[in-house]
């Protein structure tokens, strides 16, 4: 893993909860819902693919969403939603592996599972059709990725810089998230998309990250090259209800 220093302590904090996670005994296998099948769905059905992520709390949002997240989640896809994302990272977010398998069964559309994997045995908490690896905090990337692979799971390779870029496209991601939060002081710019996305190949699927809520925002990104677009906050605390802040992303382009 790179060195924490120079990270916003939230984030070093996280990181030392996930480190001292108690791993599962047994390997988990899954049979995953394609991620690439439903972007392609969705933009054949003139909707703009989006992750909508299930998040009840964060180190840069006040307070907790008590809402049911199962109930969110339906929310999400009757507004277009074409994947989901689901924190079970307990500490920090307040999510949890069982609310994963709560709204993977109440869904028929890929659920990512957000969460900080540090190591193998970290793959192994619950079955999800794609999970997150972060590039900055994975020592063997081209082995968490072929042990991800071998689970059955899909990954989403998350990136900050060209660097780390370049690092995931040498482990063999061929769907990268790039993140518009800066981890050292979790400021977000969107311009960190659009000075990433010019030089990642054509046949990887790019999906932006971060500071997305507002239409024009969303397609600033698509515009930039983003093929999908991972949203939390501003659909679960937009002005609207849940389908129609998800609604209004996913016709972002189209308006």
């Amino acid at each position: 893993m790179d060195s924490i220093e120079g990270l916003a302590p939230a984030v070093a904090s996280i990181l030392d909860a996930a480190r001292a996670r108690p791993t599962p005994d047994e390997r988990v296998a899954v049979t995953p819902r394609d991620l690439r099948a439903a972007f392609a769905r969705a933009e054949s059905d003139g909707r703009v693919p989006v992750i909508a992520e299930v998040k009840p709390t964060s180190p840069t949002t006040e307070g907790t969403d008590e809402r049911d997240p199962v109930e969110l989640a339906r929310e999400m896809v009757d507004g277009g939603a074409a994947a989901l994302s689901v924190l079970t990272e307990p500490e920090h977010f307040g999510g949890s592996v069982e609310t994963l398998r709560r709204v993977r069964e109440a869904v028929d559309v890929p659920v990512l599972r957000k969460d900080f994997l540090l190591e193998e045995s970290h793959l192994d908490a619950v079955e999800a059709d794609v999970v997150l690896l972060i590039v900055r905090f994975v020592d063997d990337l081209p082995g968490m990725l072929a042990a991800a692979r071998d689970r059955g799971f899909q990954v989403l390779v998350e990136v900050h810089d060209e660097a780390e870029l370049e690092r995931a496209l040498d482990a063999g991601a061929d769907v990268v998230g790039v993140n518009n939060r800066d981890l050292a002081n979790l400021v977000v710019n969107l311009e960190t998309f659009e000075s990433v996305a010019p030089h990642v190949p054509d046949d990887v699927t790019l999906v932006a990250e971060s500071g997305i809520a507002l239409p024009a925002e969303a397609a600033r990104m698509r515009r930039a090259g983003a093929d999908a677009l991972l949203v939390g906050t501003g659909i679960v605390r937009g002005p609207s209800d849940v389908t129609e802040n998800t609604r209004r992303l996913t016709t972002s382009m189209t308006q």
